[in-house]
């Protein structure tokens, strides 16, 4: 079957661009110029860059580091301070990296997208810059001391423009993925080969020490850094939720004995396996989504004696965990609201509960320094409650309050509740609801996929644009994310797919049926697979809503494995080129699924032309099929730059959003 539009997947081809640009024109000259637009972007960017922000701490031995953007700094400060100035609450910060002065000075719209410190000094880091957002970056070696970038004269480590990374070894050697020309990279789009690159040598001469197969999603290395625990760990990443792993032992790599869909993690002299399906080990069972713990040497040495630290049961899943010096904290869901325990290891992997817990639904955890302490940083958080930022040392003691944010909107006579609904199949699916308890225009949000979950969080966003505008709002944990572990996930996955789909269309009919809101009135958004999500909404129930937004999405099922990264997530949907997989793909892929003369609601497609993960391709196709048929609510809007995430700084962010919310009050607010 010819795809009429296939040109449109020509990501910066003429024709295709110039078919962006009427597009957008279109877009501007209408949503923009409505009388709302403007204040809503002005109050929307007057969150993203509010000066009284929680500046996140990331704190390496007497120093905090904190990465900062604000209306002067959009593309970002990289800033310290002391621990003790920055617990005193007023802390005086010193700039160490101006990254809008860099893109100034370079003419480049270089976007931050991580830093690792070498250890133990963390005098230099590794420091990875995209152009415009997208995936694809340099990796520069930068000196904390002088505060500049060692150029590569100097001997400075410099990665040239690709999907790609670098990982220290010690100070003069680093471990490397890269796209080095034909063969180096997998179908996936992402490096196949490991390389050992010593500073003041090319980086062409590095030596492979580790590699994959083209088929594989990628491969990737990390070093432990504790003092004498420098554990040297290589994957294969099979698939998204498949890999194998080695550890270096003795100048030779040993392959970690797990199941392939075993997650693991290395540290000190401990081994934390975390199983996605259930499996046997040492002939004991152990359910999908346990964390299991054993001796490292032991386990390589062909031992078998695993701790059980976590087991889920049908309402509690590990949601993450982190340590401290030496503690395990855990992040449970119950019922998609958090709690925390804490682990001994020494102490046979003793679990107690952590009764100081900050009182939100939502509980983000993370150690102030590993290396060093057993203090962890808290953030308690829900939907009309702003975050607080917690220290604590994991006693009785009350943890210390070390930043509260401001409200950003009204929540008064605001609540929060969790309901649960019965899907197709007789599964229980819950949902939060967000609102003043009066029925009226309602947006429903998702996403079912990869294991990822949705957890109550406050949004100044949400908040200014919907909330306090009378609106209520909608939070679905269907199958296909992470609420309740692998299982949850995995109910959600290939041919089960329907069942994502069910759950949220459940929740669409519970919010109607029980009086909160009406078709004509309910509204729903997701992006990448939330956007596949709502797609299938927009094709396959229709009547249910009174207007969707489908941002940075997935839709054409066919071509999403030949289109950039989509190869990588065939674990996820199934492989298009396999007729038995197609038989069921093609019921969850919306760009196939359009019919003429259906009654379709107004659609909003947002995408990025640097989004190099998911293609603009799908967003554009979708867009002009439905115009080509005669539909006229159909809306498309395409940022020059942002990569996946839509936007590359908060200017582009609040536009994106005024624009969401524009079209969202105008179809459902009237």
């Amino acid at each position: 079957m010819t795809d009429a539009w296939a040109w449109l997947e020509d990501v910066e081809g003429e024709d295709a661009l110039g078919w962006v640009k009427e597009q957008n024109a279109r877009t501007e000259a209408d949503l923009f110029a409505a009388p709302q637009f403007e204040g809503l972007r002005a109050d929307i960017l007057e969150v993203l860059e509010a000066d009284d922000r929680i500046a996140m701490p990331s704190r390496h031995r007497d120093t905090v580091l904190n990465f900062w953007t604000d209306a002067s700094h959009r593309r970002g400060l990289l800033r310290r301070t002391t621990w003790d100035d920055y617990r005193a609450g007023d802390p005086e910060w010193e700039v160490v990296l101006d990254v809008d002065a860099l893109a100034e000075a370079e003419g480049e719209s270089w976007v931050m997208h991580a830093m690792t410190s070498r250890r133990p000094d963390r005098r230099r880091m590794l420091v990875d810059l995209s152009p415009g957002g997208s995936d694809a970056d340099v990796t520069r070696e930068f000196d904390m001391v002088d505060k500049r970038f060692v150029p590569a004269e100097e001997g400075g480590f410099e990665r040239p423009l690709a999907k790609g990374w670098l990982a220290w070894i010690d100070d003069d050697t680093v471990y490397v993925g890269h796209d080095f020309g034909p063969g180096s990279l997998t179908k996936s789009g992402y490096p196949r080969t490991v390389r050992q690159w010593v500073r003041g040598t090319p980086l062409e001469d590095a030596p492979i020490v580790f590699e994959g197969e083209v088929d594989d999603v990628s491969v990737s290395a990390g070093v432990g850094t504790l003092p004498g625990h420098h554990h040297h760990v290589f994957r294969r990443s099979l698939d998204f939720y498949n890999s194998r792993k080695w550890i270096l032992r003795d100048g030779e790599l040993v392959e970690i004995d797990v199941p392939h869909h075993a997650d693991v993690l290395v540290r000190e002299r401990w081994l934390l396996v975390y199983p996605r399906t259930d499996c046997t080990i040492g002939g004991t069972a152990y359910a999908g989504g346990s964390l299991l713990a054993a001796d490292l040497d032991a386990y390589l040495a062909g031992g078998r004696d695993v701790v059980p630290v976590f087991e889920p049961t049908d309402t509690a899943a590990l949601a993450g965990h982190n340590w401290t010096r030496n503690h395990l904290v855990l992040r449970i869901h119950e019922d998609v609201r958090d709690r925390l325990e804490v682990c001994d290891p020494a102490d046979g992997w003793a679990r107690r509960p952590y009764r100081n817990a900050p009182p939100a639904w939502s509980v983000a955890m993370a150690a102030v320094d590993a290396d060093e302490s057993d203090d962890c940083l808290l953030v308690g958080t829900d939907f009309v409650t702003p975050s607080t930022l917690y220290v604590t040392a994991l006693d009785d003691r009350p943890p210390e309050v070390l930043r509260v944010a401001p409200a950003r909107f009204d929540a008064t006579g605001l609540s929060v509740t969790q309901r649960f609904v019965t899907s197709a199949d007789g599964t229980r699916v819950p949902y939060f609801l967000v609102g003043n308890g009066e029925p009226g225009p309602t947006l429903l949000g998702g996403y079912g996929g990869f294991e990822v979950s949705n957890s109550a969080a406050y949004s100044g966003t949400i908040g200014r644009s919907w909330l306090a505008k009378g609106g209520t709002y909608a939070l679905a944990n269907i199958r296909g994310g992470g609420e309740y572990g692998p299982r949850w996930h995995q109910a959600g996955l290939r041919e089960n797919r329907h069942r994502v789909y069910e759950d949220f269309e459940a929740v669409a009919r519970d919010l109607i049926d029980t009086g909160v809101t009406t078709p004509k009135q309910l509204g729903i958004s997701g992006g990448s697979n939330g956007g596949l999500l709502v797609g299938n909404m927009y094709v396959r129930s229709p009547e249910l809503f009174g207007a969707v937004v489908c941002q940075v999405p997935l839709l054409d099922m066919k071509r999403y494995h030949h289109l950039l990264a989509g190869a990588s997530w065939m674990a996820e949907y199934g492989d298009p080129d396999k007729p038995e997989d197609w038989e069921f793909i093609r019921t969850f892929s919306p760009y196939h699924l359009i019919e003429a003369g259906r009654a379709y609601p107004p659609l909003l497609l947002t995408t990025s032309t640097r989004d190099d993960r998911v293609h603009p391709g799908h967003a554009r196709k979708m867009a002009a099929a439905l115009g080509q048929l005669g539909y006229d609510n159909v809306t498309y809007w395409e940022n020059i730059e942002g990569g996946h995430g839509g936007a590359a700084d908060a200017l582009q962010q609040a536009t994106m959003w005024a624009l969401t919310y524009t079209f969202l009050q105008r179809h459902l607010m009237g």
